[in-house]
């Protein structure tokens, strides 16, 4: 800490609780000043990686840039060195977090995610080109979809039809027309803070930054498959506050990549050799083969993908939910997933989080509060939001009118 801050006296610190299997070792510090920052450390290689990621993607986050977002993102305030690991000082963001599946509809959190995003996906790809971090065209995540795909099928364990669809979605040359733009990497809404403003809940801060990059922006909507009565709300937001023009794939693409979690799922059994890993992922894709038939990506009509993967969530009543449960099984973990890295991995398709909490089953809201404080949990998610000022309501409706027009294509 003297190193990053070598003018700040530390008052306090305390562990973070974070879900990140091990891979960093973080605290939480208040300092003489009466900042209160998180220092983290990389316990292995890859999270190595993403520190370094993470430094690079704040860097690029200038003055001129922040201001173009409706939240705050971390500041980097400094580096240090322990144990031979290089670990980073960044400004806490206090505030809670909300998991997918617990994310309700309506005016406040979706529609405030949607916003959101679409900020995060109108900023000027110079800013990531600048700082040589990853840039994608159409075509080499096309491929890089190809190489999942042709790899999954290696296995023997994706039903046939499932990969027939797959093929289909790969072959459709209008499904990747799409302009590439700045985009986070696979988020989801945990990755964002939230906190009330005149009683509706908004998203004021966005703690994870690593994979910041230009691509395809549908990664960064992947979860709507696993947030069923919200995601109307977040997609129409979304859409009314985006810059350009709609794309019409989007969407399609965006569950495209939520069913090919599943593959990652089984790659990632086998590359560690973990056959309880390997048959719960040939049993959610064989789920998912019956849920979808034989429909297309590019959807028009039959069920909805979105519906097929809700269908198949068994996760265990009582159990912490702090993952998408639309696609959950006893053995299957998002998190655990998304640190799976490996030389052959592109990383298009990844999903990370640097620091995820504990969460609460009945709110679904996940507990920030320090370890060593006494100011308790945090209040709970709240019910119906209140009612906002007129210009909320003109958000609302705009949100709705956007989703609207977009059906109608």
């Amino acid at each position: 800490m003297t190193s990053a801050l070598p003018q700040a006296g530390v008052v306090a610190v305390g562990a973070l609780t974070e879900g990140t299997a091990g891979r960093y070792d973080s605290a939480l510090v208040d300092l003489s000043d009466g900042r209160r920052v998180v220092a983290r450390v990389p316990a292995d290689a890859d999270a190595a990686s993403e520190i370094l990621a993470e430094t690079r993607a704040l860097r690029a986050l200038t003055a001129g840039v922040r201001a173009l977002l409706p939240f705050r993102p971390p500041t980097l305030l400094g580096e240090m060195r322990l144990e031979g690991a290089t670990g980073i000082v960044v400004e806490f963001l206090p505030g809670y977090r909300v998991d997918a599946v617990h994310l309700p509809p309506g005016r406040g959190a979706a529609t405030s995610l949607g916003a959101a995003l679409a900020a995060v996906h109108a900023l000027p790809t110079s800013i990531v080109r600048s700082e040589g971090l990853p840039s994608r065209a159409p075509e080499q995540v096309r491929a890089d979809v190809a190489t999942l795909v042709d790899r999954a099928e290696a296995s023997d364990r994706v039903p046939f039809p499932l990969l027939r669809r797959w093929r289909r979605a790969i072959a459709a040359e209008q499904l990747w027309g799409f302009e590439p733009r700045v985009m986070l990497g696979g988020v989801n809404p945990a990755s964002f803070v939230f906190d009330d403003v005149a009683d509706v809940p908004r998203v004021t801060g966005l703690l994870e930054w690593h994979g910041l990059q230009v691509g395809d922006p549908a990664l960064d909507l992947h979860w709507l498959a696993g947030a069923p009565v919200a995601a109307d709300d977040v997609f129409g937001s979304y859409l009314a506050h985006s810059d350009r023009a709609p794309d019409p794939h989007m969407r399609d693409r965006s569950r495209f990549y939520a069913e090919l979690e599943f593959a990652k799922w089984l790659l990632h059994g086998l590359a560690l050799g973990r056959p309880d890993v390997v048959d719960d992922a040939a049993e959610l894709l064989a789920s998912l083969s019956t849920g979808v038939a034989d429909d297309d990506v590019l959807g028009h009509g039959g069920p909805d993908v979105d519906d097929a993967l809700t269908f198949i969530d068994r996760m265990p009543e009582g159990a912490a939910s702090g993952i998408d449960t639309s696609m959950q099984t006893d053995a299957y973990d998002p998190a655990e997933l998304s640190f799976w890295t490996e030389d052959t991995d592109t990383g298009t398709l990844g999903n990370s989080t640097e620091e995820h909490a504990a969460s609460d089953a009945e709110t679904g809201v996940v507990d920030e509060t320090p370890a060593h404080t006494d100011s308790g949990p945090l209040a709970p998610w709240p019910g119906a939001p209140a009612d906002s000022a007129d210009t909320d309501e003109e958000t609302d409706r705009a949100s709705r009118e956007a989703l609207r027009r977009w059906r109608a294509r």
